[in-house]
């Protein structure tokens, strides 16, 4: 007999995380409790009630929650206020949703008196990182059952018999072979990993794409949107304020028929892989672009630089799982604080794939000061022979190492 009485499952009511429900049932003999996240993936949700109804869950305990919202608000704008790019490129709208999942698989335990949870990522992958560092730092003393680093359904062909004798409905998709991509979406994100992909050499099929046309279609007409900003989130999109989701949905659209967002990237995984995927992730293409215009003039310099230095650091500290350790929350205090004067707004002009920035200002916090800027007449508003200082002060280092190997 187990010691695990019952468990939360992170259940998306697909073939997999059935088969794992199920699994669970079987060999661990425990009450499973079902949690379905909605984070923005487009999909409805409803039918995995039903499913887990039929697998024999109590109605009590199945969990379906709306958290587009709470994902948008404390999750993917306090990441980006620090314009935070994984490996130069990827925006990293898979990781940032691990945080979420694995607080509200340890909320649903307090609630249920649950003793373990569960999840249905690959002992190759990311996120059994990402879920089971959040799910310790929340609950030290929480169980964790990864079904992928015990069972030996390790095949497609294992795991549909495994469902087929379970009596789990396998539908057309499936037994045609299913997606040729290892799919994951939420709001701020849709990727696509496995099969085809699995040849860096190879091009992305255009029919793989979902949330954005090719550049090459776009619209010929440019589109000009602009973006308002209060202490470093957007709260308005051509003068109409929006709550958080309502931006990021939003600005999805407009960038997808605009085919702004794709990305293709070899990232280096946790686990110390090289994985090739594919990206969308239009709407947050265009936050970053904007963010960075409206901080360009209502940031100090030294501060702007010490964010540029510390942006890496804080991108792997959300890649690699660590949303919920001190370094994570030392650093957003930082990154927060550099945010309460980056107010204002920005123009950007979206184009066959490009997000091009035309315009920004601050009524209130903006540094910019034409009057020392200008290339006209200062009235004395710079002086330029300061400059001669600071330049020889600099330059003197170089003048003295210069000048000793000439007398060589």
């Amino acid at each position: 007999m187990s010691e695990i009485k019952k468990a939360v499952l992170a259940y998306s009511g697909g073939l997999d995380t059935s088969v794992i429900l199920k699994w669970l049932q079987d060999t661990y003999e425990c009450e499973v409790v079902t949690f379905t996240a909605d984070l923005g993936q487009g999909e409805e949700l409803e039918p995995a009630r039903a499913k887990a109804l039929k697998m024999g869950i109590k109605p009590e305990n199945i969990f379906i929650e709306d958290l587009r919202e709470e994902f948008v608000r404390d999750f993917v704008f306090p990441m980006f206020r620090a314009n935070t790019v994984y490996e130069g490129e990827y925006l990293l709208g898979t990781s940032i949703a691990r945080p979420l999942i694995a607080k509200r698989l340890i909320d649903i335990t307090n609630i249920t008196g649950a003793d373990a949870i569960s999840h249905g990522a690959t002992g190759k992958g990311n996120d059994q990182v990402r879920f089971e560092l959040g799910a310790y730092a929340l609950k030290p003393g929480i169980k964790i059952i990864a079904p992928w680093r015990e069972w030996d359904l390790l095949s497609r062909e294992k795991l549909m018999d495994y469902a087929e004798k379970a009596g789990i409905p396998i539908d057309m998709k499936h037994k045609q072979g299913g997606s040729p991509y290892s799919m994951d979406a939420n709001l701020l994100h849709i990727s696509f990993e496995g099969r085809h992909l699995e040849d860096p050499a190879a091009e992305a099929e255009e029919s793989m794409w979902r949330w954005s046309v090719s550049p090459d279609s776009a619209p010929d007409a440019a589109e000009y949107l602009d973006i308002e900003f209060e202490r470093g989130d957007i709260v308005a999109l051509n003068g109409v304020r929006l709550s958080p989701a309502m931006v990021l949905t939003k600005l999805n659209e407009l960038a997808g028929k605009n085919g702004i967002g794709r990305l293709d990237l070899v990232e280096n995984r946790y686990v110390g892989m090289k994985s090739r995927g594919c990206y969308e992730t239009p709407g947050g293409t265009i936050m970053l672009k904007a963010h960075r215009a409206i901080e360009s003039i209502t940031l100090d310099r030294e501060v702007a630089h010490l964010k540029d230095d510390l942006m890496p650091r804080y991108a792997s500290m959300i890649y690699n799982g660590y949303w919920w350790a001190p370094e994570r929350k030392a650093l957003q205090t930082l990154i927060d604080q550099t945010q309460q004067d980056v107010n204002g707004w920005v123009r950007v002009k979206l184009y066959k794939g490009n997000v091009i920035v035309v315009g920004r200002d601050s009524k209130t916090n903006s540094l910019f000061d034409p009057n020392i800027a200008t290339f006209e007449d200062d009235k004395g508003a710079y002086d330029q022979k300061d400059a001669a200082g600071f330049i020889k002060l600099n330059a003197l280092r170089m003048r003295i190492a210069a000048n000793l190997k000439n007398r060589k």
